[in-house]
């Protein structure tokens, strides 16, 4: 069992699977869409680094099947099922209260801020936001809200995430634990001796296009509310 030593601990993906193996895993994936408390959690490098230790935690979870395959896709199937559970109800909320989400006050788990952005997400990108936000920091955490705030029609919601949720998941679970292989075959480089460079390789890889939305969005919604001032 891991133990709690710093506020660092929560940003570290590894200290979840030891702490918490495989029922953790599929909580956080759950909470970051379906209990809107997720999105400070490492989701991401969560599920690239579960699928370096992917084999080691379906075994001690089931008992190993014998087969890295099996049990990597076992692993990643389970954190799929989670994710899309997670936004079902994150859809469900959206319908039946998200509306009152716009008047509410800032807290430390919630911003207001973040809605926004997940509508305009929405907004731009149609039912393919749901998704394309799955690969999005903040963004997918809220984006099935806004989804359920718009009444998008249910099937058709469903459909985009299952199909995001399943991208994410496989991408990113096989992602980590094949990589690990070819660079323990290639190079004899073992990525769990390398976990806090790929947390921030990982980390900068998905949060740079909200970040350059953010800033270059920003300036954009200046520049045109200079033109309708100005006529």
């Amino acid at each position: 069992m891991e133990h709690f030593e710093s506020w660092k601990d929560f940003l570290n993906p590894e200290f979840y699977i030891k702490m918490g193996g495989f029922w953790l895993i599929l909580f956080i994936i759950f909470a970051e869409t379906g209990l809107f408390v997720g999105f400070f959690l490492p989701g991401d490098s969560l599920l690239f680094v579960s699928g370096i230790y992917a084999v080691e935690i379906i075994k001690e979870t089931f008992g190993s099947t014998g087969s890295d395959f099996l049990d990597t896709t076992i692993l990643a199937t389970s954190v799929a099922i989670a994710a899309v559970i997670g936004n079902e109800i994150g859809y469900w909320f959206g319908v039946k209260a998200g509306p009152s989400l716009y008047k509410k006050e800032d807290t430390f788990l919630f911003k207001k801020k973040y809605l926004f952005q997940a509508h305009d997400f929405f907004e731009q990108h149609g039912a393919l936001a749901v998704i394309m936000a799955r690969f999005l920091p903040i963004v997918r955490t809220f984006t099935p809200i806004v989804a359920g705030i718009v009444k998008m029609d249910k099937t058709r919601f469903l459909i985009d995430n299952i199909i995001g949720a399943f991208l994410w998941s496989f991408s990113l679970i096989f992602a980590g634990h094949y990589l690990d292989a070819l660079f323990k075959n290639q190079f004899d480089i073992d990525l769990k001796s390398h976990l806090e460079m790929i947390i921030i390789i990982i980390v900068l890889i998905t949060t740079v296009p909200i970040i350059m939305k953010f800033f270059f969005g920003k300036k954009k919604e200046e520049v045109k509310d200079e033109i309708d001032t100005h006529g």
